[in-house]
């Protein structure tokens, strides 16, 4: 890749998302930064929203929607960053938001801390676009081991330049639970380092907003990412999962 290309890739993977996917398509429209390019991959959507989406794209050259059978998110995400074109890619799905000045800041963030892979603060909305919760504030730094004990990025809010590692692609067998947290762990494993914008740059739509059943749904695959992909002792997977577990119920208990 080539250190003068300063395109970022947009990942949205798209699948039933014909409620939400034009609120996020403006917010990209909105950026202040403007060298990008949207890549949409409709996920075997039995709905209108790929119809939307190709809307847009007539309207807009950097928008680009492909078509796949239904294969989960990982698959559509490793499909969009296939065909992705620029130097920086960002996961953000169809139903999540960013604000306008989400790529300038961070860019700019990652340029000051010369590092490969940034993210950032964000609000939590439900469907009408109501905060049901006070915004997350990650940590300023994590590391690989961070991540291990609690994901502090938010898959709307990473960004990750390709230039030392190239492209990274996710785990297919997760289709679409946990994929893009063992992403961004395998990014830490080569990079050591991510950095966290603590302003908000963006919204985070939960449209179950039961914790209870969220977490007993989620322990299976986070265990599976520890023992099968990690490849951590079952002492230390124990150790992780009641962390996350733990951190889990921190983060959305207010």
């Amino acid at each position: 890749m080539d250190k003068n290309n300063k395109k970022v890739s947009i990942i949205t993977p798209l699948y039933n998302g014909e409620r939400f996917i034009a609120q996020t398509i403006e917010s990209v429209l909105a950026q202040t930064y403007t060298d990008w390019e949207m890549l949409i991959v409709n996920d075997g959507s039995t709905d209108n929203g790929h119809k939307i989406a190709l809307s847009y794209a007539e309207k807009d050259k950097r928008i680009k929607v492909f078509s796949q059978p239904n294969a989960g998110s990982a698959a559509a995400r490793n499909n969009g960053i296939k065909n992705a074109k620029g130097r920086y890619i960002a996961l953000l799905d169809a139903d999540d938001l960013w604000e306008p000045w989400f790529l300038k800041q961070q860019l700019k963030l990652m340029d000051e801390k010369h590092c490969q892979l940034v993210y950032g603060a964000h609000k939590r909305i439900n469907a009408d676009n109501e905060e049901v919760l006070q915004p997350f504030i990650p940590p300023k730094r994590v590391t690989y081991k961070d991540m291990l004990r609690t994901c502090s990025i938010t898959c709307l809010t990473g960004l990750y330049d390709t230039i030392p590692y190239g492209k990274i692609y996710l785990h297919e067998e997760f289709r679409s639970l946990r994929d893009d947290y063992i992403y961004w762990l395998e990014i830490l494993r080569k990079c050591g380092v991510a950095y966290g914008n603590q302003g908000v740059v963006g919204s985070y739509r939960m449209l179950n907003t039961s914790l209870t059943s969220n977490k007993w749904k989620m322990v299976k695959p986070q265990f599976a990412v520890y023992r099968q992909v990690e490849k951590l002792g079952i002492l230390k997977s124990i150790f992780y999962i009641c962390c996350w577990a733990m951190n889990g119920i921190i983060k959305y208990w207010k």
